[in-house]
């Protein structure tokens, strides 16, 4: 077979280099740019399938003139591979301020002008914003499937097999071509090419298109159904406390003082006594809420339900099969609507359901969880509407005067929070696990409508398996976090400490990488940003990727046989020594503070 392969990539800047203006806004001018580490991943793949089958390879960027980088790096990589590559810059400035969707709209116009392709690739997320919207919504203005999160992927006789690495399971699915594929971190080496390397790219590989060549639009902002509001940084500083002249117990026993000082140590407030029972009769006319009920996420569903009443709307539950009334009810949903037929919850199915239903309904907004299944669910829906979405939120409030949905989401690694709005109905919004304080239960059952679905199962799924549950670390109080320096034969000398503490472990991802931890409990850039009570670092480098997802904890206190560690000045505290004697130390220092 012969493939025509897309590639899509971004240019973000380099996370160590990133600066927030006095505006609040990132600064680009002067800072090291890179490709996205997601997209590595889809360009690296793209070549490989083919370099075995036979093909080319179509890389695609929107962005300014700068992003041609990107497509000088994919285009040097495949050529050292011996495949055929080119570049299509989509660069205009009216393409400036596009959301996910109009980036999308924009990617479609351009696919659709090169002449369409076999397969496009795509990265699972955006580092710098981490929707993974634009892969899902770009297949719904395609009508194509897709398939989210690969990470082992066959190709035969113009049909993929993929194992997809969904937040803490897996889902194995087959899926014809044409269709769309987003890559996970692991599924092959990444794309990397030295400066000297891009710079040799004839400048006759890389066509760009301008908003001329794509059509009357609209584009960029005008396209755009979201738009950025406030902003506000998230102070990160630390204590940066170490001693490692003192004996080891001295510097235990600072340590515990220390988070005791700080209430790092205290789970009184860990469960707000006065959140609040579910209302009954609070529904403002014309509120209605549409929340997207993934099966087996009942604590994600109870935190979308209690934030729908909370925002003064009725609440109606959108679910497919099983599901309890009751439970659904006590939690805050005035009604249900049960989708039957559904193989094995199929995102794109699940959409197209509940689609239909909000082009009925004209609800006012639909919230979904913020899962590898909700994302794709939610953006097909948002993207099939034509309205927007804003994905990853961790807060939400009420514009009472405009009658508008706000919802707070983080960018830039944690650094930045921005208030976004949609100007659009329904409003959308996706919401990270654990984010969000569940009201207390009230006794209520809902109506329930049956609404019978014929599903296209595009997306043929075999098999979805859980190795963990994500929602372990998001609610997490207190979450010790394992690096590489910790020998997984030791994971044991561990519980007495998270036991001590009513922890969880996490890990960095070069642990989840080794498969000693599930993927779920990674922490970073490319796995989960948690905001405990206390974090505990034990034997991790402490670098940026890393530590960049706890920016938000209360309190964090490292370990580290290393007084040199980047670790040390992104902690409060730190105890220098090995954690095969410090461990046990302090889990026992611990229980004497909480047993006196």
């Amino acid at each position: 077979m012969s493939l025509r392969i897309a590639a899509l990539v971004k240019q973000i800047p380099a996370f160590e280099a990133m600066t927030l203006g006095a505006d609040g806004r990132l600064v680009r001018d002067g800072r090291e740019l890179e490709m996205s580490a997601y997209c590595r991943r889809a360009v690296a793949q793209a070549v490989v399938l083919a370099a075995e089958h036979g093909g080319t390879v179509t890389v695609f960027t929107l962005g300014p003139p700068s992003a041609e980088d990107c497509l000088r790096e994919a285009i040097a990589w495949a050529s050292d591979r011996d495949v055929d590559a080119t570049g299509v810059l989509v660069s205009d400035p009216a393409f400036a301020g596009s959301d996910t969707l109009a980036t999308a709209r924009a990617l479609a116009a351009a696919i659709d002008v090169s002449g369409g392709f076999d397969l496009v690739l795509a990265g699972r997320n955006s580092v710098d914003a981490d929707t993974g919207q634009v892969g899902p919504e770009l297949a719904e203005l395609l009508g194509l499937p897709f398939v989210t999160g690969a990470r082992h992927l066959t190709l035969t006789d113009h049909t993929l097999d993929i194992r997809a690495e969904h937040d803490d399971g897996w889902a194995q699915v087959r899926v014809d071509l044409p269709a769309i594929v987003s890559t996970a971190e692991r599924l092959v080496d990444p794309c990397k090419v030295p400066p000297e390397g891009r710079a040799a790219v004839p400048t006759d590989r890389i066509v760009t298109r301008g908003a001329a060549d794509l059509g009357p639009g609209p584009w960029g902002v005008a396209a755009s159904p979201t738009t950025v509001g406030a902003t506000r940084t998230v102070d990160a500083s630390r204590l940066a406390r170490v001693d490692a002249d003192r004996p080891l117990d001295d510097q235990i026993t600072g340590a515990v003082a220390l988070l005791v000082e700080r209430g790092a140590l205290d789970a009184r407030h860990d469960h707000d006594a006065d959140r609040g029972t579910v209302p009954l009769h609070r529904a403002v006319a014309d509120r209605v809420a549409g929340v997207v009920v993934e099966p087996n996420r009942a604590g994600l569903t109870r935190e979308l339900l209690g934030a729908a009443a909370r925002l003064g709307a009725e609440v109606v539950a959108l679910t497919l099969d099983g599901i309890d009334l009751d439970d659904l009810g006590s939690w805050g949903a005035d009604h249900a609507i049960a989708f039957t037929g559904l193989e094995i919850a199929n995102e794109e199915d699940t959409a197209t359901a509940i689609t239909e239903w909000a082009r009925a309904a004209r609800p006012w907004a639909i919230l979904a969880p913020g899962t590898a299944w909700g994302r794709e669910v939610a953006s097909r829906t948002a993207a099939a509407l034509g309205t927007g979405l804003t994905g990853d939120a961790i807060e939400l409030e009420l514009d009472a005067a405009q009658e508008g949905l706000v919802a707070w989401k983080p960018a830039f690694g944690g650094r930045l929070v921005a208030a976004i709005r949609c100007t659009t109905r329904p409003q959308m919004a996706t919401v990270r696990a654990g984010v969000l304080a569940t009201a207390m239960p009230r006794r209520h059952r809902p109506t329930e409508t049956v609404v019978p679905v014929t599903p296209r199962s595009r997306v043929r799924i075999a098999a979805r398996t859980r190795d963990d549950d994500l929602d372990l670390v998001a609610d997490a109080p207190v979450v010790v976090g394992v690096g590489q320096g910790v020998d997984p034969a030791d994971y044991p000398l561990l519980d007495p400490l998270t036991a001590a503490l009513g922890g969880e472990l996490a890990a960095t991802r070069k642990v989840t990488d080794q498969g000693w931890m599930p993927r779920a409990r990674q922490i970073g850039i490319t796995g989960r940003t948690i905001a405990p009570r206390l974090f505990v670092s034990v034997g991790a480098s402490g670098k940026f990727n890393h530590m960049v997802g706890v920016r938000t904890a209360g309190t964090i206190l490292a370990v580290n046989i290393d007084p040199g560690a980047l670790v040390v000045d992104a902690a409060d505290v730190t105890i220098v020594g090995d954690y095969r004697d410090v461990v046990p130390r302090l889990a026992a220092a611990i229980r004497a503070v909480r047993n006196s």
